[in-house]
């Protein structure tokens, strides 16, 4: 038989995200992925050119796009049940755990300790991409406000204090830099050039 490895990544795009929330944008574990692994790099670019940082860019992208593979079996779980105590928290992190494994032995053995590699994270690394995923969430929220969707001001205001909380530069610059295009129409951010 075929390894299944690749065709359960690809059915990334089948899964939603803020399944609890009333969202007038699709948003599917794919595209956030996708977004995560853009600004990640971004992270990892700023703080090698502007903070004299050594990131491993193209690594750090990797382990970024791949950071919510686990989700493929377990779906996308709302923060508040995830974070909602510490004993969730660590039942949530076996079932990631139960959940990189089979994926991973879907693959041929050769081929394990690869991928393995891209869910194992140094301290930097795990910073950048919390921080990149973060980002993404909020620029999310920015993107159903500028709709006239109220239902995710609460947790738009939660996401910038504990993007501003973890005193990454990194995020901040992108912020400081990046951040107010989003809420421009296309002809405004063309023009801005």
């Amino acid at each position: 038989m075929n390894n299944g490895f690749f065709a359960m990544l690809f059915r990334m795009k089948h899964i939603e995200r803020w399944g609890i929330m009333h969202s007038l944008i699709p948003d599917h574990l794919s595209t956030h992925s996708l977004e995560v692994g853009f600004i990640a790099h971004a992270l990892s670019a700023i703080g090698n050119e502007k903070f004299g940082k050594n990131y491993a860019s193209s690594l750090v992208t990797m382990k970024a796009i791949y950071h919510d593979v686990p989700e493929i079996f377990t779906g996308d779980i709302p923060t508040p049940v995830k974070y909602y105590s510490e004993e969730t928290k660590q039942a949530y992190s076996k079932v990631e755990e139960a959940s990189l494994n089979k994926l991973t032995e879907m693959l041929p053995a050769e081929f394990r300790s690869s991928y393995m590699e891209l869910f194992n994270y140094s301290k930097d690394e795990k910073m950048l991409i919390k921080a990149a995923d973060r980002i993404s969430a909020y620029i999310k929220c920015l993107e159903e406000k500028n709709y006239g969707n109220r239902e995710f001001d609460i947790a738009g205001n939660r996401l910038l204090d504990a993007i501003k909380d973890m005193k990454c530069p990194e995020a901040d610059y992108f912020l400081e830099n990046f951040l107010e295009p989003f809420g421009f129409p296309i002809d405004s951010i063309l023009q801005a050039e």
